[in-house]
């Protein structure tokens, strides 16, 4: 199965984001779009649909004339409470309603000290997360979140994490082959999700993009029962475009 690029893949990384909203601050009375694209640098073809995520999420309100201004979201930011904790239920809410809409279990995950972390996870009733039988850890080679995390290392730290975590049958899914498994992982355009179909576990189909938060390597990803593996491209796509407003809450 391949998958095309979003045209909103860029977004993972969030500088565009935080030059949109710098533009903003900066125009404490309002500023028009067409202000905040000559100062930001934005792409024109750009700005609309990232200017109505930001507005979905709260960073941002437009005035009755039209002028955008700093929204509730980053005013509580900036305010006195808590910044850690209103952060903390700021990204659980933003899981929480990816997980909904697409209605897959949703997952962050880190490389944080050559170690694979899963930071967070949203799941549900009708959207359980997946049973981690064996270490996640350990299953770089065989998972959407690890391959994908893989992706954004280079060749070197690659093969190290190999070196460490040796390559084991999950399923006869899943890839032995050290020279076959860095092969695909050097020719995977990053815009593109990387997807586990049954690799990690039997009944099971996963996919993960990249979260380009800072110099942070980490990535987004969804799980979903085999039954509902005709749905794993469009959830694909749709957390391609979620991505964007997952990165910002862990970056501002």
């Amino acid at each position: 199965m391949v998958l095309k690029p979003e045209p909103t893949a860029p977004f993972h990384s969030v500088r565009y984001v935080l030059r949109v909203l710098e533009t903003v601050s900066r125009h404490g009375g309002g500023v028009t779009a067409a202000r905040i694209a000559s100062e930001s640098g934005l792409p024109a073809g750009h700005l609309a649909p990232l200017l109505a995520m930001l507005r979905r999420e709260g960073y941002v309100e437009q005035a009755t004339d039209g002028a955008y201004v700093i929204g509730d979201s980053l005013t509580l930011l900036g305010s006195g409470a808590d910044r850690a904790q209103v952060l903390e239920t700021r990204l659980q809410d933003t899981l929480a309603e990816l997980r909904d809409a697409i209605g897959a279990a949703i997952y962050v995950s880190r490389y944080v000290d050559g170690e694979i972390k899963i930071t967070q996870v949203s799941e549900g009733p009708l959207t359980p997360a997946v049973n981690e039988y064996v270490d996640f850890r350990t299953t770089a080679h065989a998972s959407a979140i690890g391959k994908c995390l893989l992706t954004q290392l280079d060749h070197g730290s690659r093969k190290e994490h190999l070196a460490r975590h040796k390559i084991a049958r999950f399923t006869s899914r899943t890839i032995t082959s050290e020279r076959l498994l860095l092969s695909r992982l050097d020719g995977h355009p990053s815009t593109v999700p990387v997807l586990d179909l049954q690799e990690y576990a039997v009944g099971t189909v996963c996919a993960a993009v990249p979260l380009m938060a800072g110099s942070a390597v980490g990535c987004l990803a969804l799980s979903l029962p085999l039954e509902h593996a005709h749905r794993l491209r469009a959830a694909a796509e749709s957390l391609n475009r979620g991505a964007a407003p997952v990165a910002l809450a862990l970056t501002i």
